[in-house]
């Protein structure tokens, strides 16, 4: 159950977290006009905490700015400031792992800082957009909305919390992706996205384009199926003609409502060749 985190200071009854995600909108071109605020905090790739509120910036409201968020001066009278809750955001993001997509939050909030004339936040900082690069290169783009489409991510664009929420999952996904960590993805030079096995130029799964769900596309599976003639993938595309679903998979029951999985689907009813199929089954099936 996700906790909603009321206009105070974090306390102990908050559960740990692995890290937080934070999202801010801003009332016009000065990036230290925040007008709304979202974070929440994830725990074993799950939202335990949520945290939102409309900000008074103390600042004009743009049309253009109001446009893309539907926030406008009406809507932050009575609000607290920006001054009036640093300490329950810093109370959030200090010493923590915090991501943001794009750098554009990060530098909102300092400016704001610096504008009450407060102390910076101290956190590590990671890009979800970064993140998703390295995760599925072959996106046109990897803006928060294109993502949340690939991912099968619910997301209201431009509201704080669900671009926090949106860009959380992103990051499960892409740790689920490519097998790094969290402590991969927050090191000042992050090891390379693991490469996919080569495959052998025979063997009864030739031809067969596979992407593997719960599993390393470098790992054991991946190789024991690149060696039998497979070509391991590193995202679901339309070109895929099999979904492997690893023994190791964490999602257990609700495996139907993985992004991979859904898109399999979808594939298939729009008359796609692709099959999906457990790991037993298909190692059962190549060692005949």
């Amino acid at each position: 159950m996700v906790t909603i985190v009321p206009l105070s200071l974090p306390d102990a009854s908050l559960p740990p977290v692995d890290f937080v995600v934070i999202d801010v909108e801003t009332s016009c071109a000065r990036v230290c006009s925040i007008c709304q605020i979202g974070i929440v905090g994830m725990r074993d790739g799950v939202e335990v905490f949520a945290y939102e509120t409309l900000i008074d910036p103390c600042d004009d409201f743009s049309p253009f700015n109001t446009r893309i968020h539907g926030i406008a001066s009406e809507h932050v009278v009575g609000k607290p400031t920006f001054a009036d809750v640093h300490a329950v955001v810093g109370g959030h993001l200090n010493g923590q792992t915090t991501v943001a997509h794009s750098t554009f939050d990060k530098g909102a909030l300092a400016a704001a800082c610096r504008r009450h004339g407060l102390p910076p936040i101290e956190t590590v900082w990671l890009d979800s957009v970064r993140i998703a690069r390295r995760a599925w290169p072959d996106l046109p783009n990897h803006k928060l909305n294109t993502l949340s489409r690939f991912l099968k991510i619910s997301h209201r664009h431009h509201d704080a919390l669900s671009d926090a929420r949106a860009s959380a999952m992103v990051v499960v996904h892409a740790t689920t992706q490519t097998g790094l960590s969290l402590a991969d993805w927050s090191s000042p030079t992050p090891p390379r996205t693991r490469s996919t096995p080569r495959p052998a130029l025979e063997g009864p799964l030739k031809g067969q384009k596979i992407v593997i769900l719960g599993s390393p596309k470098d790992g054991p599976l991946a190789q024991r199926l690149a060696a039998q003639g497979a070509r391991i993938m590193a995202t679901l595309g339309t070109s895929a003609t099999m979904l492997v679903i690893s023994n190791a998979q964490p999602f257990g029951r609700f495996i139907h409502a993985h992004a991979d999985y859904r898109r399999a689907e979808e594939l298939r009813r729009a008359g796609a060749a692709i099959e999906i199929v457990g790991e037993d089954d298909l190692l059962g099936r190549i060692a005949r």
